[in-house]
């Protein structure tokens, strides 16, 4: 049944089944501690400090990255898979045991910038969901081809609507479960997924899974690249540097206008749980869209209108809810166009440009991903969060400059959306590959 509703044969319809399963728990995951992660910052650090933690992500990673591209070489993609997220796992729960101790914990409502565990969990949530989900997509990336993608991508997304639908609706009762125990459940979500991935690279062909297509070439050992080889290749190539702003630049846009709502609705939920728990609103309203979305119109958008008509779309819609938001500026407004931002990021442009890298090499996968996902999505991040700093005490001078600044991002974004579909087009026309 899942085969036929899918147009795939039966060992790629399993393949994506439990690759739906593992995203769902990841995904689900991520949307449960970023939506007590703000919370956290707020009742240890403060939230004027948010935009300042967001650059800190950024700097934080750097050291991540590298380490990681050195990894790519020397484990296998799935144990790569097992010993980052088994980190992340016993990271989480032993920070869901420091929220709950007296003095230390969320119990202290005294905010004070030198309390570490704000900055420890803000700083750890952030680079689990940039290195996490990079490696997820890179692990698929890697032995799919486009026809496939194009089919099973969004059965991905959609089936990961489930667990980020769980996730924030767990944060929105963070009054009845507390955040600590929320930081539990995130572990015990991260274990599930190391579990799913173990039984899908001992139940998938190898042929299907590609963990061990790149073990050896002809014999031999593949070279090692060294681990800037991703920074490299990501300046060597227009098309990787079209990906890169097709996968960042809605992170300026989104950082300018998130941080807006987050003020606002601070000053009316002033207790961590209460905070949580919008925030936990918040992801439930995005995800619940996205589902929708996905399960509607995301793969009858690719087939119907092609890859380079989704990328280009998206900014063109970010462009429209920014002019929306600086006429109609309040704090629901800025919650319900931050929402549809999210819907059109996770169900019509994240899948779109993951099938972006399949016609490139395993260093590109990998090793250029990882700088993307990460450090290019962060330093997005940064720059947005440098325009809060700046106008942090006008709100009214932030919306003027941020929605200025937004606008530029968007034209510019528009130009290269379209020159990476048709790039991405003639290579795959041609059975081209970029190394």
């Amino acid at each position: 049944m899942l085969a036929k509703m899918m147009n795939l044969n039966q060992e790629e319809a399993r393949k994506f089944f439990i690759l739906a399963l593992t995203f769902l728990f990841l995904i689900g995951v991520y949307w449960l501690l970023r939506s007590v992660k703000d919370s956290v910052l707020a009742s240890t650090v403060g939230l004027k400090w948010q935009p300042t933690a967001k650059i800190c992500s950024l700097f934080f990673l750097v050291p991540l990255i590298l380490l990681y591209s050195s990894l790519v070489d020397t484990l296998k993609k799935n144990h790569l898979f097992y010993y980052i997220g088994g980190f992340y796992a016993c990271f989480f729960l032993f920070i869901g045991y420091l929220l709950g101790r007296p003095g230390i914990g969320l119990s202290n409502t005294v905010e004070d910038p030198t309390r570490i565990i704000g900055w420890a969990t803000y700083l750890g949530i952030e680079s689990f969901g940039s290195l996490m989900v990079a490696l997820f997509w890179s692990l698929v990336a890697s032995a799919t081809s486009p026809d496939s993608a194009k089919k099973g991508y969004p059965f991905i997304v959609f089936g990961a609507q489930f667990g980020s639908i769980t996730g924030p609706l767990l944060a929105a009762n963070a009054a009845l479960f507390g955040v600590p125990m929320l930081m539990v459940f995130g572990s015990l979500g991260i274990f599930c997924m190391l579990g799913l991935m173990y039984y899908y690279s001992n139940t998938v062909p190898n042929h299907l899974t590609g963990f061990d297509l790149d073990e050896t070439v002809d014999g031999e050992a593949p070279k090692r690249t060294g681990i800037l080889e991703g920074l490299r290749l990501l300046f060597s190539h227009k098309y990787i540097a079209g990906i890169f702003c097709i996968a960042t630049f809605y992170e300026f846009v989104g950082t300018i206008l998130d941080y807006q709502m987050k003020v606002l609705a601070r000053q009316t939920f002033t207790d961590p749980n209460s905070f949580a728990g919008f925030m936990g609103t918040f992801g439930v309203g995005c995800n619940v869209s996205t589902l929708l979305f996905s399960l509607l119109g995301t793969t009858y958008v690719m087939k119907r209108f092609g890859l380079t008509f989704c990328i280009v779309l998206f900014p063109v819609c970010v462009g429209c809810v920014v002019l929306f938001v600086y006429v109609y500026a309040s704090m629901w407004v800025f919650f319900a166009g931050v929402i549809v931002i999210k819907c059109f990021t996770y169900a019509l442009n994240n899948p779109a440009k993951e099938i972006m890298y399949i016609p490139t090499s395993k260093d590109i996968k990998f090793k250029t991903k990882s700088w993307i996902d990460m450090f290019g999505s962060r330093s997005m991040k940064a720059l947005g969060s440098s325009v809060n700093n700046a106008f942090v005490g006008s709100p009214e001078a932030l919306l003027k400059y941020g929605t200025l600044a937004s606008l530029c991002i968007v034209v510019v974004w528009i130009g290269v959306a379209s020159f990476v579909g048709k790039k991405f087009e003639d290579l795959t026309a041609k059975n081209e590959t970029v190394s």
